[in-house]
């Protein structure tokens, strides 16, 4: 028995969903989808993917299996709480549904975790999302099926029970955290990626090695407080099942990160590559959580003035996740590194395997990220999204609503120390 006195966690939880993974995998989505029982499905996507084709041939493949599909395609890139609210509404006036299909980037994924949350139960979005913002309520009970299908290998989505969202009103990113959003099935199809502009595939490619390396760098999972049951958290701290994820898509960023960005329109192996890796790191940082790095991009990403990023869509100033979460990412992993240095050190070696280990032990990490960056065009810093040392200070107070994610951090920072982390990641080379 487990002595009462313990004050260390002494539990970690594991989770993802099933994986359908293989070029042509979506063609099969009306075949999986009938073993659920269900008849009527709604697709859910954003205008560029739809007009790809993707959505409607999945709809078509459904049908084959007697299964009613209809499409919605207003899915706003990078979604906000506006955007979600009239998805949910148009689903909800609709009539129900017994399932439904994600087809896109983290984007429509998530909107379609809160289609399938607020059409299964009632309730508005700020009842779910987490605290301090909104008011963290656990859904009642299971929800409808939910097929995700992503079209770019980023944001790991499919594997998450996460569903994130700009709040308009605060100018900061949040979410909803809790097992019962993850999907019921993950069907990645690398073949989805071979058209994707090397600007959203470098962005969503950082989402993916942020991804694996505040996982891999994550807070221990036994040096939490020891919880009860209901108040353990989605997640949990880095433990040995996460590790072995994110070491794994950490080695595939580094043999195909580079061609896909450059090659990627003529190269299968390298976007299969990433498509896993996107999907390996969702299985990773899913359980066991991200940190600086994500607490920062939300304000840096809710607060754009006027930054308009190639390969994007240019009707309002944005800054794409992937981009956001690597801007600081060099600095934050300094700032990390004396809380677990043979971590660090293993991710530099793992994504850079010609990595000067003459450097620097502090600087091994940071410089490998940097010249990565370098060479996929990531922006130079936050400078390179418009911001400047003057904004910091409006920064800050967004990164410290981000609680769940700092908590996940082994060393806890300070607001100085996110102002000290933003400060010097004005310009990163």
């Amino acid at each position: 028995m487990t002595d009462p006195l313990l004050r260390e966690e002494t539990i970690f939880t594991w989770g993802a969903p099933p994986l359908k993974f293989g070029a042509g995998a979506a063609d099969e989505i009306g075949f999986d989808l009938a073993g659920y029982g269900v008849r009527r499905v709604l697709v859910v996507t954003d205008p560029g993917v739809g007009a790809l084709g993707a959505p409607s041939r999945i709809a078509d493949a459904l049908q084959r299996y007697d299964i009613e599909a209809e499409i919605f395609d207003g899915v706003h890139v990078e979604p906000t709480d506006d955007s979600m609210n009239k998805a949910v509404e148009y689903a909800r006036a609709q009539g129900d549904w017994d399932g439904f299909v994600a087809v896109g980037g983290g984007s429509a994924i998530d909107t379609a975790k809160a289609i399938n949350l607020l059409t299964t139960y009632p309730g508005e979005l700020m009842d779910y999302i987490n605290k301090p913002i909104g008011s963290a309520q656990t859904p009642p009970g299971q929800l409808k099926p939910l097929v995700a299908v992503p079209t770019t290998a980023g944001t790991g989505s499919e594997s998450t029970a996460m569903c994130v969202l700009d709040i308009l009103s605060m100018k900061v990113k949040t979410g909803i955290s809790h097992w019962r959003l993850r999907p019921t099935l993950a069907v990645v199809d690398p073949l989805l990626t071979m058209s994707l502009p090397p600007e959203v595939t470098a962005a969503s490619g950082m989402d993916i090695v942020c991804h694996a390396v505040e996982s891999y760098t994550a807070r221990w999972f036994a040096t939490f407080d020891r919880k009860k049951p209901e108040e353990r958290v989605t997640y949990c701290g880095s433990n040995p099942v996460s590790d072995l994820w994110c070491e794994k898509s950490m080695g595939l960023i580094a043999r195909s990160f580079r061609n896909a960005v450059h090659r990627g329109a003529d190269d299968v192996a390298a976007r299969s590559d990433m498509m896993m890796a996107a999907t390996f790191a969702g299985m990773g940082f899913g359980n066991s959580g991200v940190h600086i790095p994500h607490a920062n991009a939300y304000p840096i990403a809710g607060m754009v003035k006027d930054y308009r990023p190639a390969g994007y869509p240019q009707d309002e100033p944005m800054v794409p996740h992937g981009q956001s979460v690597s801007l600081t990412a060099p600095e934050a992993f300094r700032f990390s590194f004396e809380s677990a240095p043979e971590r660090h050190l293993r991710a530099a070696e793992l994504l850079g395997p010609q990595v000067d280990r003459a450097n620097d032990q502090r600087e091994q990490l940071p410089s490998v990220l940097v010249a990565l960056m370098r060479d996929i065009g990531i922006p130079n810093g936050i400078g390179g999204v418009g911001y400047t040392e003057a904004d910091v200070p409006a920064l800050v107070p967004g990164t410290m609503k981000q609680q769940r994610l700092l908590a996940t951090c082994p060393k806890t920072p300070t607001e100085d120390d996110i102002a000290d982390i933003l400060t010097n990641s004005v310009e990163n080379w």
